[in-house]
């Protein structure tokens, strides 16, 4: 089991990355991805969305595409997690109805590496997430998470995010059923 720390031992800052972080970006998601899938999913559409969504090449796109905001929390060593906001809302019927406040912000990734779990690394990267969701003018945010990930739905409610709907998650050659939770800005 890891050990926790608490929010003090870490200070951490929270910052767009740069091109040189890329490669470590992946390698965190590369890590933490799998940490909140379910259990029934197979190694191998977890290692197939890894290859397509989070390799550096991918992570290189998002920090070029205007529509998203990419976010890392480090330390003076290393990235310690990252968060990834998409503006907008997709043309997915179950997601529109879920958020009706517009414009809204998708929190589309956010995970941290297991060993500073509990340490303040999430709460960085929300409160930092919310406050560029702002920025874009969003008067809400809004985020899926898996359906058997408990953990991460009571982080996202002690973050003022409420279930408003479902919908589906593509990985692989599965489909997993994921809470649309939405905060108000």
């Amino acid at each position: 089991m890891a050990a926790r720390h608490s929010a003090a031992l870490i200070a951490v800052h929270v910052e767009v990355p740069g091109p040189a972080d890329l490669t470590e970006l992946a390698a965190v998601a590369a890590t933490t991805f799998p940490l909140a899938c379910p259990p029934g999913v197979t190694e191998e559409n977890v290692n197939a969305f890894i290859a397509a969504n989070l390799s550096a090449e991918a992570f290189a796109d998002y920090l070029d595409n205007p529509d998203r905001v990419l976010l890392i929390a480090r330390d003076d060593i290393r990235i310690l997690g990252y968060a990834m906001l998409i503006r907008g809302v997709p043309e997915d019927t179950d997601v529109q109805r879920a958020v009706p406040l517009r414009p809204a912000v998708e929190i589309s990734k956010m995970y941290t590496l297991p060993d500073v779990h509990g340490a303040g690394v999430s709460a960085a990267l929300m409160a930092e997430s919310l406050r560029h969701g702002a920025e874009l003018g969003a008067v809400s945010v809004w985020l899926g998470v898996n359906q058997e990930n408990r953990r991460a739905q009571r982080f996202y409610a002690k973050s003022d995010f409420r279930v408003s709907g479902t919908k589906t998650f593509r990985l692989g050659d599965g489909v997993e059923s994921d809470y649309v939770m939405v905060r108000e800005l």
